[in-house]
């Protein structure tokens, strides 16, 4: 009698956990893969002004693997192209940093919102850190949407990047 008690509460405790598990990773598994960078735009809540902070035709791509790690690169689309690297101006040198962004690190994807826990980046100042995205599937198509957050004193979306899954 004290078998079986035994055995149905690691059953009701277990089974709930392993079910659990089973959906978080169905929706990395869902997530997993390279997606193309389609757009990137800015939209001030206050007038509906949009801009495009890395150019109207960036470029980039976000990998997400199965193991549970992602990085991602974006460039902007009117970067400077110096003679060669050792003749590069200082001025080159920023312009190129400030046309882009990179970082890896690790995911959680729960099917609408994934968390990038960052633990290398492009500037340092996101090393450490974790950024939430929104995430809405349509098709092959990721689309991210940050928190609305004060830019220059107005208050706007972020971003809203469109990636698509290469095949």
């Amino acid at each position: 009698m004290i078998q079986k008690k035994v055995l149905w509460i690691a059953l009701t405790v277990t089974v709930p956990i392993a079910f659990a598990l089973i959906a978080l990773s169905a929706a990395e598994e869902d997530i997993a893969g390279t997606y193309k960078l389609v757009s990137d735009t800015r939209k001030v809540l206050d007038t509906g002004e949009v801009s495009y902070p890395y150019g109207k035709h960036p470029a980039g791509y976000i990998m997400y693997g199965k193991d549970g790690r992602m990085l991602v690169l974006v460039l902007g689309d009117d970067r400077p192209r110096p003679a060669s690297v050792e003749k590069a101006t200082s001025e080159q040198q920023a312009a190129l940093f400030r046309s882009m962004l990179a970082y890896g690190g690790t995911y959680k994807y729960d099917g609408k919102r994934v968390e990038h826990h960052i633990d290398l980046s492009w500037n340092e100042l996101w090393t450490g850190t974790t950024a939430i995205r929104d995430v809405r599937k349509e098709g092959d198509k990721l689309i991210y949407t940050t928190a609305p957050l004060s830019r220059d004193g107005k208050m706007s979306v972020a971003a809203t990047l469109i990636w698509e899954k290469v095949k």
